[in-house]
């Protein structure tokens, strides 16, 4: 069981591109502590009302859900009244109405990592051409999710991936075997894109646009993943001496496989992660996914550029509002903002951990494969609720 549980748990897609930050020694539950609103740096300053259409639909999501319903519906019934357009109005609505928490690790850490990333655009087509040639794929069908929560509460918000090998279940086909044909993958092909580089990113990214040969676009979400563990090939290129740190960034590695066309399958073979694509349709026009027009995140809701972060939900409650510290990509800049977690990731793992999403497009996809500084948080929490607990007791 301990064989097949490593390799086969599964988890959202992994980010960020650029080598990940050194694993964070174990520190949940994590702390929250009470803060005034004046210890928030740059709140006064922020245009918080740019995050109002996230917090709505994230308000949406949370009211629906059995979960979460008791704790969301008073605050975000009372957002009924509020006029949206204007900062100080919703700066007024959360002061009123919830309660800052700094979030910091169990030994006192109150800084952590914040990465980034974003929506790519490749171009494919939905038919192998000359042109496009590597294949994005559905879920294959023997790809096997195994809930053993009942067994192993310790399992808990953990899926596990397999496929039946005879009479026993063994951990799914890693990268390389899928890349060989070993998977049953024939046919579940969804496009075709030119570089296997950018495939294999957007695999990380989890989402992305595909504008096919009559410039209609393709809009691909997350579906699966094989439950193979993620390593970064940044960090492989580094521990070989062919990149420099500096240098290990989505570009550099882009580059590097432009200039060793060669040695890249057996490099993307480092990761044996792969993900699965389904296609998501468009937002009805007019609606508010609509004006938000960002990929799903975890809480199923669209995520709005500059707005959203990716957390790990044993620290940072799933679709909780959260002001952000940190800086600009490569600079010390501040970048200080109300955000919303509203996706998670592979490699978001600590309690002071964020993935800050950038948006759509090749501006985006820059500042996220730049993006590695340090962060502070604030959980912004239902005023009449006691603090959030950690480690998924909700």
């Amino acid at each position: 069981m301990a064989l097949l549980v490593a390799g086969c748990v599964t988890a959202p897609p992994e980010r960020p591109v650029a080598p990940a930050p050194p694993a964070a020694p174990p520190s949940l539950p994590a702390r929250y502590t009470p803060a005034d609103w004046r210890a928030l740096p740059g709140w006064t300053d922020d245009r918080v009302d740019e995050a109002w259409p996230a917090f709505r639909a994230g308000c949406r999501a949370l009211v629906a859900a059995p979960a979460t319903s008791a704790l969301w519906t008073a605050p975000c019934a009372a957002a009924d009244a509020v006029d949206g357009r204007t900062a100080d109005a919703v700066r007024r609505f959360f002061e009123s109405h919830f309660r800052p928490y700094q979030v910091s690790a169990a030994d006192g850490r109150d800084t952590g990592t914040v990465t980034g990333y974003y929506e790519p655009l490749l171009a494919g087509s939905r038919t192998r051409t000359e042109r496009y040639t590597v294949p994005l794929y559905a879920a294959p069908d023997d790809l096997l999710t195994i809930d053993l929560t009942a067994l192993y509460p310790e399992l808990k918000d953990k899926r596990l991936r397999g496929r039946v090998e005879g009479r026993r279940v063994v951990p799914y086909w890693p990268r390389a075997d899928i890349a060989n044909g070993k998977a049953p993958v024939a046919g579940r092909e969804l496009a075709f894109v030119e570089d296997p580089v950018e495939a294999f990113f957007l695999e990380i990214q989890g989402s992305g646009r595909i504008r096919l040969p009559d410039g209609s676009v393709m809009r691909l979400g997350y579906a699966d993943q094989n439950g193979q563990p993620y390593r970064s090939i940044g960090r492989v290129l580094i521990e070989r001496g062919e990149l420099t740190l500096e240098r290990a960034s989505m570009q550099g590695i882009r580059d590097w496989g432009r200039r060793n066309p060669d040695k890249l399958p057996a490099l993307l073979a480092e990761n044996p992660s792969y993900v699965f694509f389904r296609e998501v349709p468009p937002p009805a026009p007019g609606t508010l996914a609509a004006a938000i027009d960002g990929p799903l995140g975890t809480l199923g809701v669209p995520l709005l550029a500059g707005r959203a972060i990716a957390v790990d939900t044993r620290s940072v409650p799933l679709g909780a509002p959260v002001f952000l510290a940190t800086t600009w990509p490569l600079s010390k800049t501040p970048l200080q903002r109300l955000v919303l977690a509203q996706d998670t990731g592979g490699a978001i793992r600590g309690a002071v951990r964020a993935d800050f999403f950038w948006g759509f497009g090749d501006d985006a996809g820059r500042q996220a494969g730049r993006m590695r500084q340090d962060g502070r948080m604030w959980i912004l929490w239902p005023k009449e609720a006691p603090p959030p607990a950690p480690n998924g007791a909700r």
